[in-house]
């Protein structure tokens, strides 16, 4: 069985990933998903969430084709378990800059960091 993860190990790789663009697994829900972490932030119960794109592993909701705009993600990040970051590309959608209603309170986007490019992903 893998050690437990603490919360502010899971935040630390969550800022990690959103800072340099580099994607993540995680398990959340039981399910093992590959992740591209977008915003960090707190929903409007002062809940922490964080704004992903899922590009790999399974969904609840089932993951559609690579580029699609229903594969966003709004997750708890106290759900988080084996957060781990991965060499792959960076994934997003053409609609990253629609609003999602899901993060009230930002702390960290990933457009915060325009000097950090992204790797040759979509």
């Amino acid at each position: 069985m893998a050690p437990t993860q603490s919360l502010e190990e899971v935040n630390r790789l969550l800022r990690v990933s959103i800072r340099g663009r580099h994607p993540i697994s995680a398990v959340y829900d039981g399910l093992p998903r590959k992740l591209c972490p977008h915003r960090l932030g707190w929903n409007k119960e002062g809940e922490r969430r964080v704004h992903c794109y899922q590009f790999g592993g399974d969904s609840v909701r089932g993951l559609k084709p690579q580029g699609s705009l229903e594969n966003w993600r709004c997750l708890a990040v106290d759900k988080l378990l084996q957060v781990a970051l991965i060499s792959d590309v960076w994934h997003t959608a053409a609609n990253r800059a629609n609003p999602q209603k899901c993060i009230v309170r930002i702390e960290m986007d990933v457009d915060d960091h325009p000097e950090d490019k992204p790797q040759n992903g979509q």
